[in-house]
């Protein structure tokens, strides 16, 4: 997500960083720099002018350049307008008590607005409210058939009409959510290869005569400026109280994210971050702003592990760890949970510094699976005992996993290291350390110091 852009501030701020004393000369260099990387994100021409204007005004005060470290403010600046620009958002959703809340969502075709219908139903349904979708899209071929197969998947009903008008479906499904007690329905309307006067005409009869709670604009945010343009004329010719971001886990420029609220004044309350039906979040403007930067998101990180981890298998896993009694099985089920995460390089880049070191490299997610592969073709004796795999049963394993014995061996090996690793961690030094409030780099100084002495004594025998 954003490698393009988060690469090129990087550089720009070490450059700021390395300089001993900045000037107003040199201040302005790097805010010219900072104002190409935003034009090559494709973000909006006004919004970036405003922004590097901001950011001027503030960065060549008195305060900043007499600073001990300058290159710092700059970049706390940068990182304020950043989220001054995207924010602020409360992306909750008021529901309607005693009544239906009614959701619509607008875009254009192709912007993933029938899956991003599901998606939102899914996170609904999860705070406890009974939902239905509604498939008030009765232009493109296969869209009706589409959002059954979403409801079906999700076992959430979807209310759908042959040969009526869009208005109609939406009005017969409002009945149908009251009658059996649904209080939250969603809109999946038509959308266009581009905008025009029929498409506007029927979503404003349908804003006119269902009178929605809620329209959220769906848009792609890979499409850049083009998604920004499209928001400003819906909004313009329809009006609208959100923004739905797609795709922003294929987004290496982030345009779209930083000049969408700028040009619209609607806030993002939403992002799509993958193509299963559980990949979308809320939208926070400062943790945004810190990804964008390359600072990572620990919150985002914190909250995806507390989704998937369970607390009591996490304190089961900490006892064998310091038991030094962890087998592959335990492996197995701490590599599933971190699949359930997400992308594996999207969950590193969230950790803060790591951002740079990640650039250019390629981050190969089915080497979790061939681990997980290997593992599953164990026994589960062998799991619990690893040392019982050698000759035959490694070229068993291999062949049931569609791997190498090769691959087996060095599974076996980095588990054994990693064993390794827990141990000393969980020895005398590390108790000792924890106890006295030392770093795990305190207590790596040491260990090397402790074993550089041992060797100047048994030179001096």
């Amino acid at each position: 997500m954003f490698e393009s852009i988060t690469g090129s501030f990087e550089k720009i701020f070490n450059k700021l960083r390395s300089r001993g004393r900045l000037t107003k000369d040199n201040i302005q260099d790097g805010l010219r720099e900072v104002r190409i990387a935003l034009l090559e994100a494709d973000t909006n021409y006004k919004v970036v002018k405003d922004f590097i204007n901001r950011v001027t005004e503030q960065a060549i005060g008195e305060e900043v350049l007499r600073s001990v470290a300058p290159g710092q403010q700059i970049i706390k600046i940068v990182q304020n307008e950043m989220e001054n620009l995207m924010g602020p958002v409360d992306s909750s959703i008021p529901f309607v008590d005693g009544d239906i809340t009614v959701i619509m969502l607008v875009g254009l075709q192709g912007s993933g607005k029938t899956t991003t219908s599901g998606k939102l139903a899914n996170m609904i349904l999860s705070k406890g409210k009974k939902t239905m979708l509604v498939a008030a899209d009765v232009q493109r071929p296969a869209a009706i058939e589409q959002l059954k197969v979403i409801g079906k998947q999700l076992n959430i009903p979807v209310y759908s009409k042959e040969g009526l008008a869009p208005v109609k479906i939406c009005k017969r499904a409002i009945k149908h959510a009251k009658a059996n007690n649904h209080n939250v329905i969603i809109l999946d309307t038509a959308g266009r290869l581009h905008i025009d006067e029929e498409l506007m005409l029927e979503l404003k009869q349908i804003k006119d005569k269902i009178k929605p709670t809620h329209i959220l604009f769906v848009c792609d945010s890979m499409t850049g400026q083009d998604a920004v343009n499209s928001a400003k004329e819906f909004n313009t010719q329809l009006g609208f109280d959100g923004v739905i971001l797609t795709k922003l886990d294929g987004d290496a420029r982030g345009g779209a994210a930083l000049s969408i609220k700028a040009v619209t004044g609607k806030p993002i309350k939403f992002v799509g971050v993958g193509e299963k039906l559980d990949k979308i979040e809320e939208f926070h403007p400062d943790r945004m702003a810190s990804r964008i930067l390359g600072m990572g998101d620990v919150v985002s990180l914190v909250e995806k592990a507390q989704k998937v981890i369970d607390k009591e298998e996490a304190d089961k896993l900490e006892k064998k760890i310091k038991q030094n009694t962890l087998t592959l099985e335990d492996f197995l089920s701490q590599l599933q949970q971190v699949r359930r995460m997400g992308s594996l390089k999207d969950i590193i880049g969230m950790i803060p510094g790591i951002g740079k070191k990640m650039d250019g490299m390629d981050v190969d997610e089915n080497q979790l699976k061939r681990v997980e592969a290997v593992i599953r073709s164990m026994t589960l004796e062998e799991r619990m005992n690893p040392d019982t795999i050698e000759g035959s049963r490694r070229h068993r394993i291999a062949s049931g996993s569609g791997t190498s014995a090769q691959d087996v061996s060095q599974l076996l090996k980095q588990f054994k290291q990693m064993k390794k690793m827990f141990r000393h961690m969980s020895g005398k030094d590390a108790k000792h350390f924890q106890t006295e409030g030392f770093s795990p780099d305190a207590m790596r100084i040491h260990r090397k110091l402790r074993s550089k002495r041992k060797k100047v004594k048994r030179k001096k025998r």
